[in-house]
């Protein structure tokens, strides 16, 4: 799971509330609070960074490369999803290119290993229907922790191997 904290080192503050105040302002207008609170965490773990790369470019740049991350992962561009928004559109809302917008989201992804349905990244909402929030090793055997024993399920949780305890969300 993410680390939850948005944290930032002081000398990033700027920078950080920089980035934020556009990631928050496009989540209101376009997405919704999910999706801000995840763009902060985003911004906030590449404000730790060392060095950080958030100091060097356009807060436009980076604040539209986080929100494609974080869509990305949780399938936003789909039409199907809700929320939904197409990658030129969020792209746009951020006025910077979209081609401009997947390349920083690359780097991004690359900078922390983030795949599509990456349980670190994905909003609350997504969280029941993400499998590989879910899978386990029990005994060398891959399972589903929602179908395992509770005293399985509670100790995956304890360990932090799944975001919570089937039935109940927290």
């Amino acid at each position: 799971m993410p680390e939850k904290s948005e944290s930032v080192p002081n000398e990033m503050r700027a920078t950080y509330d920089a980035i934020v105040a556009l990631t928050d302002k496009v989540c209101q207008e376009h997405l919704n609070d999910e999706y801000a609170e995840m763009c902060r965490r985003l911004a906030a773990a590449l404000a730790r960074k060392r060095p950080s790369p958030i100091t060097r470019g356009k807060p436009e740049v980076w604040a539209c490369g986080i929100a494609y991350t974080i869509g990305m992962v949780n399938f936003l561009f789909d039409k199907t999803q809700k929320p939904h928004i197409r990658a030129d559109e969020l792209c746009q809302a951020f006025g910077v290119n979209q081609s401009t917008g997947g390349n920083k989201s690359q780097a991004i992804r690359k900078m922390f290993d983030i795949m599509q349905m990456d349980p670190r990244w994905t909003v609350p909402s997504m969280m029941d229907k993400n499998p590989l929030a879910w899978m386990i090793s029990v005994n060398g055997l891959m399972i589903d922790a929602r179908h395992a024993p509770r005293e399985v399920q509670e100790i995956a949780f304890r360990k932090g191997l799944i975001p919570y305890i089937p039935g109940e969300r927290g």
